[in-house]
């Protein structure tokens, strides 16, 4: 299958509201072999320490992204794209904006798991400066798959030139 090069667009990335819920829910389902459920969303949602936000294009919400505040570091529980938008740096622009919430001082690294079958969701993150870190062993209640657990970290540009490169980073992407 040929991958049409499609035209970045801009998006408005907001925090989600009660309303966004149906749109979410139908990219959610449209993403995902084992979808979250509104429940799923609510529940975690209502917990103190977690965010939600959403890309926006002409109003219509293309774009979500769930995650969890910690003291040294946020935590990307859930995240996915429109299929009729992925490859127009919709994901990229969520990812940035998240990024530009880290620093030194405070949280500095972002941490996510990936399924080991979501190649293309291994290779966005490894594009956005992600790494694979370690192995978590049937991850999923699911499925008896693995994942990958992957890091993007505040670096300096000093620090990001001396960045080693792990076993586990070639192996994921």
């Amino acid at each position: 299958m040929e991958h049409v090069r499609r035209p970045e667009v801009r998006v408005h990335i907001r925090w989600m509201i009660r309303r966004d819920m149906a749109e979410v829910l139908d990219i959610e389902q449209k993403s995902f072999e084992f979808p979250w459920t509104e429940e799923d969303f609510i529940r975690c949602l209502r917990q103190r320490n977690c965010i939600g936000m959403v890309a926006e294009i002409d109003d219509q919400v293309v774009g979500f992204m769930i995650y969890e505040l910690h003291k040294s570091r946020l935590h990307i529980l859930n995240f996915a794209v429109h299929p009729e938008h992925r490859r127009r740096h919709v994901g990229v622009q969520m990812v940035e904006k998240l990024v530009g919430k880290l620093s030194s001082q405070r949280r500095n690294r972002i941490l996510l798991e990936v399924r080991e079958t979501n190649l293309a969701a291994q290779v966005f993150f490894r594009s956005a400066g992600f790494r694979a870190v370690s192995v978590l062993r049937e991850f999923y209640e699911d499925t008896p798959e693995d994942a990958y657990l992957m890091e993007y970290r505040f670096r300096t540009p000093e620090q990001e030139a001396f960045e080693p490169v792990n076993r586990i980073t070639r192996l994921a992407g």
